[in-house]
């Protein structure tokens, strides 16, 4: 089956609803025994058309060095790299390997959806080896398609934004973004969302990045607001993922009392988060259309919960 025709799916106000959680969900929308989610939206057909938004052939990467952010966050450890001689050939290692230390996708067992399970309603626990849901479908396919730049930062600066700070995002403000920056967003783009974390991050000194790091009380993030309207929004925009520049697509902490944007969008509407893009060298060049060819592929690990990002836009 393909969704080359997305008025087959339901709006998100007709979607199934856990009363319970205080959302809708899509489980079952792309099928029973479905480990894509909104990627089943990245058709043949779409993939062949976001080729036309390649115009010059420059290529921009996307995804930080491995070893940053330096430290690493959320209590992550630093990966150890060894390089080796083996006779006349080199070989390398990594050991305490994140894969979601750095530029990365989140898969759908990364979050869970309390009693109901992750994506789709699966239950089971996640284990090495274990093909339900893992990332190594999407590493099989490829995240290939059309991509759009919206630069929250940009536009929300004149007004005191401080992307460092706990600054929740609008559903409201994400689409002024794009329409003051005449951004069209149509059905399996992959939506790219700058809010100027990265930037600001990069350009605090090594304590500072330090004081981050350790935070008991958590990393402070401007990002979207974890609200049902954000989630909404995504749904019915019929994004395939979309991927942000700052720790956690969501603002951080977040307020309890608004809820989980990775239970929202990732478990229970199953679009891919990505989080920590380097979209700063895009921005730069994306000066008239904003559009451009996303690739990414994501590591082929069978049971794995995420992946680095290996992302780059076409231009």
């Amino acid at each position: 089956m393909t969704f080359d025709d997305v008025s087959v799916l339901p709006a998100y106000r007709d979607l199934p609803r856990l009363e319970d959680i205080g959302s809708n969900h899509s489980w079952g929308v792309f099928g029973d025994e479905d480990d894509f989610g909104t990627l089943n939206l990245l058709t043949s057909a779409r993939v062949r058309d976001a080729a036309r938004s390649v115009r010059t052939g420059e290529r921009v990467g996307l995804s930080l060095p491995l070893h940053e952010p330096d430290p690493p966050l959320f209590r992550r450890e630093p990966y150890r790299h060894t390089v080796k001689q083996l006779g006349s050939m080199w070989d390398d290692r990594l050991d305490t390997f994140f894969p979601q230390g750095s530029t990365q996708w989140d898969g759908f067992r990364h979050h869970r959806v309390r009693q109901h399970g992750f994506y789709g309603g699966v239950t089971d626990d996640p284990a090495p080896g274990n093909p339900r849901l893992s990332v190594h479908h999407w590493g099989r396919t490829g995240i290939v398609g059309r991509g759009v730049l919206i630069d929250l930062a940009a536009h929300l600066l004149p007004g005191g934004y401080d992307p460092l700070a706990e600054r929740p995002i609008t559903a409201e403000e994400v689409r002024a973004a794009a329409a003051a920056q005449g951004v069209e967003v149509r059905p399996g783009d992959v939506l790219c969302l700058r809010t100027g974390w990265l930037r600001a991050y990069r350009a605090l000194s090594p304590e500072a990045k330090a004081e981050i790091s350790a935070k008991k009380a958590g990393l402070y993030s401007a990002g979207l607001r974890a609200d049902e309207e954000i989630a909404e929004l995504l749904w019915d925009w019929h994004i395939a993922a979309v991927a942000v520049d700052n720790p956690a697509v969501e603002a951080t902490p977040g307020d309890p009392a608004v809820g989980s944007l990775h239970r929202r969008v990732l478990a229970m509407l199953g679009i891919p988060l990505g989080e920590l893009f380097d979209f700063e060298a895009l921005a730069e060049k994306l000066a008239g259309p904003r559009d451009f060819l996303f690739t990414a592929v994501p590591l082929t690990l069978v049971g794995g919960l995420g992946s680095p990002g290996n992302a780059i836009a076409v231009l």
